[in-house]
């Protein structure tokens, strides 16, 4: 009895003590690791929110851009790292598709993280250089069926949000356009505005710029309709009858961070989101907020791992 009674003690004084850190939290700077570079939605969001984080609680919240292999190596920087609240990360959907793309992690993409919330939905837009003679998607499909395995289509990494997105329309349209994976979004925006690549269905925030200079030509959005913020450019669907791809990016912490820091977390970052210049940045670049509590995200988390592993298979999409 007196040892059941000590067991309890020391779980109410630990929870006590967790709930007093988390209200304490943070004291000082926290990093937030970017497994992309600069100029991706990852990087554009991760910014954006945690710059509001920074002046709702007073504490330095440090960007830390960590690109390479399709963001595995800033996730396992963050997995070794201290699950202390003071390490987080900010990941795509990308981070559920790599376990059934690369043959080996050096971490378990669901043990060995802690989903915080969803910060974004994510959407993307198809683009081509506007050298390329198209100007609808099916005029792209046409093409693309014309010419097999010669149209050259980027992505910011295998197994990207980017990446499944045109396997995706690639398997739905019956054409084989050849994929050539980048180190980020921002880097193969450039190179398609460049002229080395000739299409990409790429986040739509890292392809605005460039839409304003008409440096690419947009030929229609992976929502299910089209979107109030881009009304004259239409929805892929409309042209591959059936066609929707979204997905998310998000923040995570390593698995053994305590729960009252998770949950004050969860619940800081979903009061950065409802600031009404975050709304209206984040807005303007399709970047609709998407908060969940941790349990809700959980739930996600293992529906979408089990969704990306069939679309990979159907697709055929692997490591190049």
């Amino acid at each position: 009895m007196k040892s059941l009674l000590k067991l309890t003690a020391f779980a109410v004084t630990a929870t006590l003590a967790g709930v007093s850190f988390a209200q304490n939290y943070p004291v000082k700077p926290v990093r937030v690791v970017i497994p992309w570079p600069t100029g991706g939605a990852n990087d554009v969001v991760g910014r954006i929110v945690f710059q509001r984080m920074s002046e709702q609680l007073g504490q330095q919240f440090v960007i830390d851009n960590r690109g390479g292999a399709s963001g595995t190596i800033g996730a396992d920087h963050v997995a070794k790292g201290p699950a202390d609240g003071y390490t987080i990360m900010v990941h795509s959907a990308a981070h559920i598709t790599n376990p059934h793309l690369f043959k080996k992690l050096p971490y378990d993409t669901l043990r060995d993280f802690t989903g915080v919330t969803p910060l974004a939905v994510q959407l993307g837009m198809l683009v081509v250089h506007p050298a390329l003679p198209v100007k609808t998607t099916k005029d792209f499909v046409a093409l693309a069926k014309a010419k097999p395995g010669q149209l050259v289509y980027g992505s910011s990494g295998n197994g990207s949000f980017v990446h499944m997105a045109m396997a995706l329309l690639n398997l739905m349209s019956d054409t084989k356009a050849v994929h050539v994976p980048f180190k980020g979004g921002g880097p193969a925006v450039v190179a398609l505005a460049s002229g080395e690549l000739q299409a990409m269905t790429a986040t739509i925030g890292s392809v605005i710029p460039f839409l304003q200079g008409n440096r690419l030509r947009p030929l229609g959005v992976t929502s299910a309709t089209r979107l109030k913020q881009f009304p004259n450019i239409p929805a892929i669907s409309e042209g591959i009858p059936g066609y929707e791809f979204s997905a998310w990016i998000a923040a995570f912490v390593p698995a053994a961070t305590p729960k009252p820091i998770v949950e004050r977390l969860n619940a800081e970052i979903r009061k950065a989101m409802e600031h009404p210049e975050v709304l209206k940045i984040m807005g303007s670049q399709t970047l609709d907020p998407m908060p969940m509590s941790p349990d809700q995200f959980a739930v996600r988390l293992k529906a979408d791992y089990d969704k990306y592993e069939k679309l990979i298979k159907a697709t055929g999409a692997k490591i190049e």
